[in-house]
């Protein structure tokens, strides 16, 4: 299977779980099975809350007398509490991911045990 890297607007549809044309499946099954793919997936829940973050810092700084490093201090507490839950679901997440791309459900898994990687996390 011919892996097609989606170009960075197609990436961030792909982000926040649209679905990519079929040439880029190659690349999705390498996305949810590559050595790396607990790292992709960290670094994809990050970016899709980098707007909610943002959000959430204008208002608390323009509407609260909060200090500032109380605002990033809790922000930053809030990444990583929702990284931390979202990674408990990682292997499913990406199994979903799979499906929606035409594999079916246990792909991802299967892939990953017959190259000795890790199938969930921790």
């Amino acid at each position: 299977m011919e892996v097609h890297r989606p170009g960075p607007l197609r990436w961030l549809r792909y982000v926040y779980g649209l679905r990519l044309p079929e040439e880029y499946r190659g690349w999705v099954l390498h996305d949810a099975t590559a050595r790396t793919w607990l790292l992709r997936f960290a670094l994809r829940i990050c970016v899709e809350a980098l707007p909610w973050l943002a959000a959430a810092f204008a208002v608390l700084v323009t509407f609260t007398p909060l200090p500032l490093s109380l605002v990033v201090l809790a922000l930053v507490l809030s990444l990583f509490l929702g990284l931390f839950f979202t990674m408990t679901s990682a292997d499913e997440l990406a199994e979903v991911r799979l499906v929606k791309h035409g594999f079916p459900y246990g792909t991802g898994k299967k892939v990953r045990a017959e190259h000795g990687r890790s199938a969930t996390w921790p």
